[in-house]
């Protein structure tokens, strides 16, 4: 630093009242220049050639690459005279190659052991069994995501401040750094989801760590290019943790819907109503409990309570249990499951649901158990099948035993009609593709 402050002000004294006192073909800014020059790159060579600590080595290269070539070079003052005499660099390309490497080294298994300690930070937390903060009614265990991403942000951050190709070349190395870090923390959740369900705080603990994945998302969505393959594995290591936490969150939830919807073919479909205020009141006292989700993630595990709710549903309605003769029964049945379908529309919405994709499969249902014009059951089975591609005939001839005034040639007729219509069509969103038919 005082080299460099005694060469700038030196050079400058030089060229603003040294220069003019000496005949131009002197080139006196020019040997004063070289001298000093030289003199700084003898001094930095014998540096480089030393023993050096990590910070000392990051320093040296920032004169090197930056500091000396950009605020001393390109001063408003020197920067016309030095251009003249063509200096070079502090130190020879060898040398500095070396240290590049070495700081490179230095850096990435800095950021490797400061990841890796940071997560056994986290893991000795969730063993703690202690209620994790809240941040605006959310559980949060955020200094892990915000430790570990300004880790990295920060090594890139001085490694592109010492020049662009060392930036490069350390991105090049941290690529896989994140992936891989993620890859252990999702073996870390993983085990905890195992081993500490009898903990007191074992959800509130799975909730902060879903929320956790929303900072990494965010990160990598922000800051990484779209066909770069780490930022494919990351978002996916990200998914697996969210998908299951999610599936051990809704497990006490589906177990006690499970019985419940038994009851609509058990009664043979008499008291729906009373069965689906049954199924909304239990799915209402867990939702309570989702609310400490981030938003995107309460949005999510809501939309997987309403899958499951219509798709449960449409499971007893393909049993076989219920055969209807008369179109004053269908038109009874069609009633009943418009109405649930309303209210259990009219729920999840509420609860915030945006997969209002999911809202026509019951109605759509409804309206062919109440139809009785054959024209008129096909144009609604293929309105169905283009609104869920997935459906397929065995799906379907299972629901068309409710309609047991069906002649076996009108079933062939309207399962043909079905196999006709979707044909050509390419898969949606997976609805009857997770229904099995027995």
């Amino acid at each position: 630093l005082h080299m460099g402050k005694t060469m700038k002000e030196d050079l400058t004294v030089v060229v603003k009242y040294i220069k003019q006192l000496y005949p131009p073909e002197f080139n006196v800014f020019s040997t004063y220049a070289e001298l000093y020059h030289k003199h700084f790159a003898s001094q930095a060579k014998k540096n480089a050639e030393s023993h050096l600590e990590d910070k000392d080595v990051y320093l040296l290269l920032s004169w090197v690459h930056n500091i000396y070539p950009k605020d001393m070079r390109k001063d408003h003052v020197l920067a016309e005279e030095l251009e003249k005499v063509k200096l070079g660099s502090l130190l020879p390309s060898s040398l500095s190659k070396e240290l590049e490497k070495k700081y490179l080294d230095n850096e990435e298994a800095t950021i490797k052991n400061s990841l890796s300690k940071c997560l056994d930070k986290e893991i000795q937390r969730w063993k703690e069994d202690k209620e994790p903060e809240k941040l605006n009614g959310h559980f949060q265990s955020e200094l892990l995501a915000i430790f570990v991403i300004q880790s990295v942000y920060s090594g890139q951050k001085r490694a592109d401040d010492i020049s662009a190709a060392v930036g490069e070349e350390l991105s090049r190395r941290l690529s896989k750094e994140l992936p891989a870090f993620l890859k252990s923390y999702k073996d870390a959740f993983e085990d905890f989801k195992e081993k500490s369900k009898k903990f007191r705080y074992y959800k509130p603990i799975l909730i902060a760590n879903i929320n956790n994945c929303w900072n990494f998302r965010d990160y990598a969505e922000k800051n990484m290019a779209e066909k770069d393959d780490n930022k494919d594995s990351i978002l996916s290591t990200l998914s697996d943790i969210e998908n299951s936490g999610f599936d051990v969150l809704l497990q006490q939830l589906f177990a006690q819907l499970k019985p419940i919807y038994k009851k609509f073919t058990e009664n043979k479909w008499d008291s729906s109503n009373e069965i689906m205020n049954e199924i909304i009141k239990t799915t209402s006292k867990h939702i309570s409990d989702f609310r400490t989700l981030k938003d995107p993630f309460y949005h999510a595990i809501v939309e997987k309570i309403h899958a499951r709710l219509v798709k449960e549903y449409i499971v007893r309605l393909l049993k076989r249990k219920v055969s209807l003769k008369t179109p004053a029964q269908q038109q009874n049945l069609a009633q009943c499951i418009s109405k649930n379908a309303a209210d259990l529309e009219a729920f999840c919405t509420s609860n915030g649901s945006q997969a209002t994709w999911l809202n026509s499969a019951l109605p759509k249902l409804a309206e062919i158990i109440r139809l009785q014009d054959l024209g008129a059951i096909k144009i609604e089975v293929a309105t169905l099948a283009t609104t869920y591609p997935d459906i397929r005939k065995r799906h379907l001839e299972a629901f068309l035993y409710i309609k047991a005034n069906l002649s076996r040639g009108e079933l062939k007729s309207i399962l043909g009609y079905l196999a006709d219509s979707t044909a050509s069509t390419s898969p949606g969103a997976p609805l009857f593709s997770n229904i099995n038919v027995s």
